[in-house]
């Protein structure tokens, strides 16, 4: 808390809200009295300051920015000015604040109620969150798709999938099931994770391995069934709706396992799914139905009517990937829960 008042209210109003050491507290004598250098090596176990001034302020933002803090300042004054904007997120109030300290931040918080902070940094990281679900959901697919291609040209095999039935599966199932991820709520305890680094890239290593690994399994299973079906002495439209069905089928179920990216899908929860997700599943059904089914639509992307068998085994695959991905998810976090461990 930085405050301009007396330091005795400081401590009384700092004791009120729980903040610790209380009593520890500096004025802005005591940051005139200290060089940057020592402001810094101090910064961190004082939680009070009081009878400050613009400047101390701005001194205390850049003793926080300089220990590799993200800093977020709240302020209504004139004088907030200079710190809300050197500080990382400068939040002023909306209704009590002055024109100059709005004009400063980043944020204004209407209401004037500090509790709106914690809903907007919720409200970022759950957007977050599904941005980055998005892009694991989108990746794997078309890596999957693409990495069955090159294969099928890379040893003179019969491509499983056509270019007119990848273009259906990335316009229409693909765009379907990951807008559906744009209003996935907040994971449960989204706000006891620590802050993330600001450093990080948005598609972090962890989120390349999965993207890898998912490609991998979409790019099995896609020439798993095409395969089995030739060796059935099924035709090769029927051997290639059979695979695009399979693709769909993983798709669907890989989007109730991206939907957790820290805890685990396998629950009643998990694939009850939330409204959004099942009115895209739905819809995908029905226009796979479509695009399988209806005569001109077979025409048009080379597909031959599947028997309720073989769709079932599409959907079998679909579900048995999903076991495989939240397998792999569990594995992945026993051994990085023993490395913290070791640490």
């Amino acid at each position: 808390m930085i405050t301009g008042d007396h330091l005795g209210t400081a401590k009384a109003i700092g004791a009120q809200l729980g903040l610790e050491d209380t009593d520890n507290a500096l004025s802005g004598t005591d940051i005139d009295n200290m060089s940057d250098e020592e402001l810094a090596a101090t910064i961190g176990k004082v939680n009070i300051y009081a009878r400050t001034t613009p400047e101390h302020k701005l001194r205390l933002v850049t003793a926080l920015q300089k220990n590799g803090d993200v800093v977020a300042m709240t302020g209504d004054g004139v004088n907030d000015a200079p710190a809300l904007k050197r500080a990382d997120v400068g939040i002023a109030m909306g209704k009590s604040g002055t024109e100059a300290a709005r004009e400063a931040s980043e944020m204004v918080i209407t209401d004037d109620n500090f509790a709106s902070i914690v809903s907007a940094v919720r409200a970022g990281r759950t957007v977050y969150d599904n941005l980055k679900k998005a892009i694991g959901f989108l990746l794997p697919v078309n890596g999957g798709e693409s990495l069955a291609i090159i294969l099928a040209l890379l040893f003179a095999l019969t491509l499983p999938i056509m270019p007119l039935q990848i273009l259906w599966v990335n316009m229409v199932s693909s765009i379907a099931l990951a807008l559906a991820l744009a209003f996935e709520r907040s994971e449960p305890g989204v706000m006891q994770r620590p802050p993330r680094n600001p450093l990080e890239p948005l598609i972090s290593r962890l989120l390349l391995w999965r993207i890898a690994f998912v490609s991998v399994v979409f790019t099995v299973g896609i020439f798993g069934v095409f395969q089995w079906s030739l060796a059935q002495g099924l035709s090769e439209s029927y051997a290639r709706t059979m695979a695009v069905n399979t693709l769909v089928a993983m798709e669907v179920w890989y989007l109730f396992s991206v939907r957790y990216l820290h805890g685990k899908s396998l629950s009643l929860q998990g694939i009850k799914g939330t409204q959004p997700v099942l009115i895209a599943v739905c819809l995908v059904f029905v226009l796979q139905a479509i695009f399988t089914y209806v005569p001109f639509m077979q025409q048009l992307f080379g597909t031959t009517a599947l028997t309720f068998q073989h769709g079932l085994i599409c959907v079998g695959i679909g579900i048995l990937v999903f076991f495989v991905l939240e397998m792999e998810k569990t594995i992945r976090k026993a051994r990085l829960g023993k490395t913290l461990q070791k640490q």
